[in-house]
């Protein structure tokens, strides 16, 4: 008889839904009261924060220049699209989305000299993001008017998942390569991973080439895809991409569709295309090695285990016999190391979210970076700060807050810094910082506009080495560290010049100019001009020891860069001409042949003065509000579920909306829903409506199944605070949230503990909840973070006197700590619970045992303990079908121990005390199916049911990757 009562009083209550807050991704938007602009040409809405309105201008007319060049070839021209320059992070990047369709350029200037080559920022992206846009409107022919009328931009979207990502991406960089002076495709730091697995004999099958390895460096998309697509261009015709996605496009909806309609139109699949693109440029790169005569250097000291790719990287002298360099790779978090020719390699900080690694510098027994800050709720505004740390002490300063720095160059002595700023109207300035204060000693003129790039200073702290850029190419100069007056040692030309250093009467700098990266100096009294390093793959950051003997760099190698160390001998060095342009290797033939390369010219010209200023009004967020960019089946708020509606986004992410109905399978019932969230203020509002209909059974105690179908209403509102913390190592975050819901039922007539609702009262729910979370980075082998707390709190009641009564309170903490294995994780967690079920029980607030029934309890504690480890990296493929990277393996305990007072059939008041647990292992499988970029998790859980007192198996989907 008890059983039969527990089962009534606590089995059944959590049929009723719990409270849902199904909210809206939290978007990156700028500060609220950042008035916003727009000018328009014929085929662009460019939309620009206050400030940034000359950028804007020539941004407007660099895009309606790039129009026609960049579509000739695919031979797809857009329609008009909405770009949105982003100035108040410090982030070098860009992209083009079709959810909403728009495009977003981040308007800082890297100083990562391998991403723009001798070109500006900003033309760069005008290239290579609005290729993306015409790849994207080429997914609208043929079948794709079809998904676009029948799903939006949402549908369109699913037509192009068929596409490989290399495509995309080696496409873009192989336009920008062929309708501009520099591009990715002449840079040969951009291949030098594929270089050096061909060299050394690492020859990848084409499933690992697209989804990668957590052992080997597996190059980018963007490098096979650059190759891959080249290759055709060059045997097929400068338009062969055009013809093989009009095939596509045509009939795209089957596994292996794009494979098949390239082996269509060139009698190649992209196995065959990889395969032969793989053999031409090893014999192509094994011959130019061939001529090449090395000059001696040797590894610093013995450098980390080749069996996981491993990097050191930007050597800086501490003394003649020992370096600090950056440790990075797979298996670990980027971080200093001190490596010593005699001793063991001591680690001296891990690092946080790092602006441009290469700038790290040393002097005068501290070392200097920068490292990204975001803005704690406005999440396109990042500062790039100052770190100083004293060796000696091993203190950690962090001079000046709030700045945008993209250089850190302490001044030999360590008293002083050499910083590069792009402010948010894109002017670039050089400083001279106070290194204990931050204050700005000096601001050196700039009149010009130039980019100045990786500076350093000479040895005496009097004069300042430096790349510029200027309308011509990338040129040496020397300024004078009190005046800023600039000369001139190597002039503009279209060489990729970086890294100098000066060195007595030389200036130290790399160059491609002999087709492989190395390290080269120029006199600066004569100009003349001698190549000092001759290395397979490439040699950069060059560093001179304090005696001025030797030489360190890194170079970059298969199983990843090192730190190795020549003689500083001007003697051996090699004469070259002063000027030289970039190697052109690939990408003359399809320069030559790029149909609008006519139209562009060889180079992007200079401002654009001459013009008269485009119109320009006032763009304000809220009547731009709606924007339906999906239709049909959409995402449901949840994320987790598609309805029938539509979705909505304004290109600023500010309002999100979301519309639908949608059909429950398993109840048979119907309910229609609308989201919204807007995000323009500090808090982000939500409001959410549902109305339908649901339907249960249940089972009496005399064994009888009642069933009923009743409709309800349900109103949430309510607001949340996202707050990033994150800086240095750790990452923060914090959520304040609160909010009302409304729920009310009618036609309900089952005789459950809360039949109240049968006499059409309302349930009216008040929330509040408080979430932290502190995890250390993780490197990609990483299972799990090493180190780390969590913490949340929540309430839950009915404050009003009216309707339902119920409150709820909980509290949950968790660690993370290191397991015995490199890569391995524990996690343990605690919580507790508290609630007075009068009329109506919540959901839990805290983790349940996997696998288990919850039941709703008054009091209930719970407790976890779980090991996280990997079995196994492995390269496993099955045909075409599937690749297999990773075995992972979780062990677990979980616990939950509680109380309820219930009243029994007698009429007695009994405190019944439960306790319930489970344990067991997962196994799960990263893989990549049907040769897609993007891994998936999935395995089997197997574990004791302490409820059902047996061994069960359960299946995990634990990412599904998009």
């Amino acid at each position: 008889m008890r059983r039969g009562v527990w089962t009534a009083a606590l089995g059944l209550a959590p049929f009723w839904p719990v409270l849902a807050q199904t909210l809206l991704p939290v978007e990156q938007q700028t500060p609220a009261s950042l008035p916003w602009y727009e000018v328009r040409t014929p085929h662009f809405r460019v939309l620009y924060p206050e400030g940034f309105g000359a950028t804007a201008q020539r941004t407007a007319r660099r895009l309606e220049q790039v129009y026609q060049p960049v579509s000739a070839s695919l031979q797809r021209p857009p329609r008009p699209i909405s770009v949105v320059l982003q100035s108040q992070n410090t982030i070098g990047n860009g992209f083009v989305t079709l959810l909403p369709r728009h495009s977003e350029f981040y308007g800082s200037f890297p100083q990562d000299p391998f991403l723009t080559g001798t070109l500006d920022w900003l033309d760069e992206l005008s290239v290579h993001e609005y290729r993306h846009v015409v790849q994207y409107e080429k997914a609208r022919e043929n079948l794709g008017r079809l998904a676009y009328a029948v799903g939006g931009y949402g549908g369109v979207g699913l037509l192009t998942l068929g596409v490989p990502d290399w495509f995309f991406e080696g496409d873009a960089v192989g336009t920008e390569t062929a309708l501009t002076r520099s591009g990715r495709g002449r840079i040969p730091s951009f291949d030098m991973g594929l270089r050096a697995n061909l060299l050394a004999g690492r020859k990848f099958s084409y499933s690992k080439a697209v989804a990668g390895s957590f052992r080997d460096n597996v190059p980018d998309h963007y490098v096979l895809g650059y190759f891959l697509t080249t290759r055709l261009k060059r045997t097929a015709g400068p338009t062969v991409w055009s013809d093989v996605l009009n095939r596509y496009y045509r009939f795209p909806v089957y596994p292996f569709s794009f494979s098949d309609k390239t082996r269509r139109q060139t009698g190649l699949r992209v196995d065959d295309l990889y395969r032969r693109t793989m053999q031409e440029l090893d014999s192509t790169w094994r011959q130019e090695q061939a001529q090449l005569e090395l000059t001696p250097a040797t590894d610093f000291r013995q450098q980390a285990s080749q069996r996981v790719f491993t990097e050191y990287q930007y050597p800086q002298y501490l003394s003649d016999s020992s370096v600090l360099a950056v440790k990075s790779g797979l298996g670990h978090i980027p971080q200093l190391v001190r490596l010593s020719r005699r001793g063991p390699e001591q680690r001296v900080r891990q690092l946080g979210l790092w602006n441009n690694p290469e700038m790290l510098s040393a002097g005068g027994g501290k070392v200097a970076w920068v490292e990204f800050r975001y803005d704690p709720r406005w999440q396109q505004r990042v500062y790039s700060e100052l770190r100083i740390l004293d060796l000696a002490t091993g203190t950690l300063t962090r001079p000046g807050r709030r700045t945008r720095y993209a250089a850190a160059v302490l001044s030999p002595n360590g008293q002083q810094l050499l910083t590069v700023s792009t402010d948010s109207a894109y002017q670039q300035r050089v400083h001279v910082v106070d290194a204990q204060t931050g204050a700005v000693v000096r601001t050196f003129p700039n009149p010009e506009n130039y980019h100045y790039l990786q500076p350093r200073w000479s040895a005496d702290g009097r004069t300042i080495a430096a790349v510029r850029l200027e309308p011509a190419g990338k040129a040496l100069v020397l300024l004078d560290a009190q005046t800023g007056l600039a000369r001139t040692v190597l002039p503009a030309a279209n060489d990729n010049l970086s890294h100098p250093q000066p060195w007595g009467n030389y200036v130290l700098f790399n160059s491609p100019r002999s087709g492989v990266d190395n390290v080269y100096a120029v006199q600066t009294s004569t100009g003349e001009v001698r190549q000092v390093t001759s290395r397979p793959v490439g040699a950069y950051h060059a560093a001179v020891s304090p005696d001025g003997q030797r030489l360190a760099f890194h170079e970059f190698r298969a199983q990843g860069s090192r730190v190795v160390e020549m003689p500083l001998n001007p003697a051996q060095w090699r004469p070259v001409p002063a000027v030289a342009g970039t190697p052109d290797r690939y990408a003359a033939e399809l320069a030559r042949q790029e149909p609008g390369k006519a139209q562009v010219g060889s180079i992007l010209p200079g401002p654009d003065s001459a013009f008269a200023a485009l119109p320009v009004s006032r763009y304000r967020r809220l009547p731009h509000a709606l924007n339906a960019y999906s239709w049909g089946l959409v995402q449901s708020a949840s994320g987790s579920d598609l309805v029938l509606g539509v979705r909505s986004q304004d290109v600023l992410s500010t309002t999100q909306a979301v519309a639908g109905v949608s059909f429950d399978g398993v109840e048979r019932t119907g309910s229609a829903t609308v989201d919204v969230s807007y995000q323009g203020l500090w808090p982000v509002l939500d409001l959410g409506l549902t109305a339908g209909q649901r339907r249960t059974a249940v089972l009496t105690s005399n064994g009888d199944l009642l069933e009923d179908q009743w409709q309800y209403t349900s109103f949430l509102t309510g607001a949340r605070l996202p707050l990033v913390l994150t800086h240095s190592r750790m990452q923060q975050s914090l959520t304040v949230a609160s909010y009302y819901q409304m729920e009310r039922v009618r036609g309900y007539d089952l005789p459950v503990p809360i039949s109240e609702l049968s006499f059409g009262r309302s349930l009216h729910v008040l929330t509040g909840s408080v979430a932290y979370a502190r995890t250390l980075r993780q490197s990609k082998r990483d299972v799990g973070p090493r180190w780390g707390q969590t913490a949340s709190v929540a309430w839950r009641g009915t404050p009003f006197g009216t309707g339902l009564d119920a409150e709820q309170r909980s509290a949950q903490a968790g660690v993370y700590l290191p397991g015995v294995g490199r890569h391995h994780s524990i996690r343990l967690r605690g919580g507790y619970q508290w609630q007075q079920q009068n009329q109506y029980r919540f959901g839990a607030t805290v983790f349940y045992p996997r696998g288990l029934r919850y039941v709703s309890l008054d009091r209930l504690h719970v407790l976890s303990a779980e090991y996280r480890l990997p079995l196994a990296d492995v390269h496993w493929e099955l045909g075409r079908w599937l690749y297999i990277q990773r075995l992972k393996g979780v062990a677990f305990y979980d616990r939950a121990a509680g109380s309820s007072r219930v009243t029994l059939s007698t009429g007695e008041a009994a405190l019944l005390r439960r306790t319930y647990y489970s344990t067991g292992f997962d196994l799960s499988f990263v893989f990549n199916p049907l040769r897609l970029r993007t891994p998936l998790e999935a395995g089997v859980r197997t574990f004791y049911n302490s409820q059902t007192r047996a061994w069960e198996l359960q299946g995990l989907v634990l990412n599904v990757g998009f």
